[in-house]
């Protein structure tokens, strides 16, 4: 039997220093720069599974058609004119619908163990949820769009105009940027996707339908209608109602304001200790 041993050569100093000392460390990126970043990783998915614009895109259309004509005849006489009262909420709904998406895609990234990598990186520590949240925003953007043309075509004429409806928009953006933070919480404490989606539509389906997004409170009962006057969708609703209008009040904006900044203020920092503990 022969025996190969391998001598081991001396380490050439020279070289290796030329290897190690070629260039200095680049700067460490930006908090903003990091958090664009990954919004742009979040827009670049859609690149490749473009199924997953068929909820800010055929989801709006469906639910907007669908409670138009099978509750407008009923609730207000015409379609057409339970469209002014509808469309501002369905705009609302369709938004915050998909804003668990977020936690659901957040999950998914703890299951391959991209999260761990994240985590890892040089970078602010908030960036990837930040920069999450930013791309969904987009995503936002584009099913508002989608319901507000086809509110057009269907024959909803906004009293606000053209600067109501962006203001609503942005007050519809604004409102699910900060709710989208419970969803991401729920993504970093539940363990599979499904448990994810499960539990935020056991928070969304009571916040959404007990609102004032379809009739007015006025109708109900007593209990119920202050159940529902209190509901944030409700406040959110009515101010994205009243900009569009043009009768928007500055408490009913104000309230709005008031509840984004709970949100983030309660299930901002939870989600982030969360996220730097999380094993």
């Amino acid at each position: 039997m022969t025996s190969t041993t391998t001598i081991a050569r001396p380490v050439d100093e020279d070289a290796l220093r030329a290897v190690l000392a070629t260039r200095s460390r680049p700067p460490r990126p930006s908090a903003f720069s990091a958090s664009v970043t990954f919004g742009w990783r979040a827009m670049r998915k859609i690149r490749h599974v473009p199924e997953q614009l068929f909820d800010v895109t055929i989801f709006p259309v469906m639910l907007t058609l669908i409670f138009t004509y099978l509750l407008g005849g009923a609730l207000a006489g015409s379609p057409r004119d339970y469209l002014q009262y509808l469309l501002p909420g369905i705009l609302l709904q369709t938004v915050v619908m998909i804003t668990m998406y977020t936690g659901m895609t957040l999950n998914n990234d703890i299951t391959k163990g991209i999260f761990d990598r994240f985590r890892t990186l040089p970078i602010w520590r908030p960036s990837a949820i930040v920069g999450a949240l930013l791309g969904d925003a987009l995503r936002y953007a584009l099913a508002s769009a989608v319901v507000i043309g086809l509110g057009l075509l269907l024959g909803f004429r906004p009293g606000g105009g053209a600067i109501g409806v962006l203001l609503g928009v942005l007050l519809v953006l604004l409102f699910s940027f900060s709710l989208t933070w419970v969803w991401t919480m729920f993504g970093l404490l539940l363990r599979t996707q499904n448990s994810v989606l499960g539990v935020s539509m056991l928070v969304l389906f009571p916040l959404t339908f007990g609102s004032n997004i379809f009739v007015n409170p006025n109708t109900m009962p007593g209990w119920l209608e202050a159940a529902v006057r209190a509901n944030p969708i409700s406040h959110a609703a009515t101010a994205v109602r009243g900009l569009m209008a043009g009768t928007a009040t500055a408490g009913q904006i104000g309230a709005v304001l008031l509840a984004c900044l709970v949100l983030v203020g309660i299930f901002g920092p939870v989600t982030m200790y969360l996220y730097r503990n999380k094993r």
